[in-house]
């Protein structure tokens, strides 16, 4: 897919205030720990992963969202009027129906007209939230398109540990299945995409790919469709299988990715990917010959926050100077199916007014 007349114009984003180390989970893991005398630091060696956060118990999708919404919007100085599409991409949801994009839509004042559904893809939603309202910008149908999702790990993590504690059968080799859950974090993150006449920035959604192996597919699932902050959901992941199958899908996707936009690896100067873990990014990374310090990694503060990783990783990077103008951005996009999606961006500038409301730069962890 190539695009000749969409931009990212802006991102928003929110985090919560609760951090939580890994020492912390393994301390509440004490009772699995030493029934299974595993050593203290496993989480975090294993993973990379210090610490993540979480929402307040009782907090809801479409809160979050609006907020994050509401600064991707004001960032851009966008008449709120000309967004005709919103797409709701997170895992996480208010309810099962109707569509969390109905009550976001609703809180933000968005135009009647607007177009609005939740799209459901593991940790690819939010970037095929913006394939489609790319296509619809590039199709002549809208002039600006909001994605928006949060996603909540506290119901996943701590049913995970409750499980764990629990389950006096498990043994080192059955609670393999459950270590991605607890690298799990909860984040929200908003992207504006607009047409290239309104845009401020020209920073240029040059095209992409997408690729499915799902021959993969029993890889990670979880149990039966929940949403809600009722639910309690488990997870089963053969991490190891996982991260070879997302790898080879990865670079097969790479060579499409670099024949479709008619670049050369050399002209990737900057990357941001999906945020599983610190292995998974570095083994990523080196098979598509990218070097490490091209990309912008926030996994070792925030966690795995699914759909919301790679979007928000390139928000902060963008807050902390990774992005600088003619620069050629790799969107390394994979997710559990297993499924890929790798777009470039062609980037000039930030927002003017993101620059003159920012906050000083964050400090949650370092590019590279």
């Amino acid at each position: 897919m190539r695009y000749h007349s969409v931009c990212l114009e802006s991102f928003g984003y929110t985090l919560p205030e609760q951090i939580v180390t890994s020492t912390q989970i393994e301390a509440e893991l004490s009772p699995l720990y030493e029934r299974l005398k595993l050593p203290a630091g496993r989480l975090e060696l294993i993973t990379g992963i210090g610490e993540r956060r979480f929402w307040d118990r009782g907090t809801i999708a479409s809160d979050i969202s609006v907020q994050s919404a509401n600064k991707a919007i004001n960032a851009a100085d966008i008449d709120r009027r000309q967004i005709g599409a919103l797409v709701h991409g997170s895992v996480c949801r208010d309810h099962l129906e109707p569509a969390t994009a109905c009550r976001v839509h609703h809180l933000l004042g968005l135009d009647p007209h607007c177009q609005i559904y939740d799209l459901s893809n593991a940790c690819l939603g939010l970037l095929n939230g913006m394939v489609q309202v790319a296509n619809m910008i590039e199709l002549g149908q809208i002039r600006a398109g909001l994605v928006v999702g949060t996603e909540n790990s506290r119901p996943l993590v701590e049913n995970t540990i409750q499980a764990l504690n629990t389950d006096t059968s498990l043994t080192r080799q059955a609670i393999k299945s459950a270590v991605a859950s607890l690298t799990i974090g909860s984040a929200s993150c908003a992207v504006l995409l607009v047409d290239r006449e309104l845009s401020r920035t020209d920073n240029r959604i040059m095209g992409g790919v997408s690729r499915a192996e799902t021959t993969h597919h029993g890889l990670c699932h979880s149990g039966q469709d929940e949403a809600g902050d009722q639910m309690r959901p488990l997870m089963d992941t053969d991490s190891e299988a996982l991260m070879e199958a997302g790898i080879a899908t990865g670079r097969e996707s790479f060579v499409d990715f670099l024949q479709t936009l008619g670049w050369g690896p050399e002209h990737v100067t900057k990357t941001f990917c999906h945020q599983v873990g610190t292995a998974h990014r570095k083994r990523m990374l080196e098979t598509l010959g990218l070097e490490l310090t091209k990309d912008y990694s926030t996994v070792e503060s925030l966690g795995n926050t699914g759909s919301v990783a790679l979007p928000i990783s390139m928000a902060i990077g963008i807050e902390n100077g990774h992005l600088v103008k003619n620069d050629h951005a790799a969107l390394l996009g994979i997710g559990s199916g297993v499924n890929c999606l790798m777009l470039g961006i062609d980037w000039q500038s930030e927002p003017p007014i993101a620059a003159e409301q920012r906050e000083p730069a964050s400090a949650l962890t370092e590019g590279g």
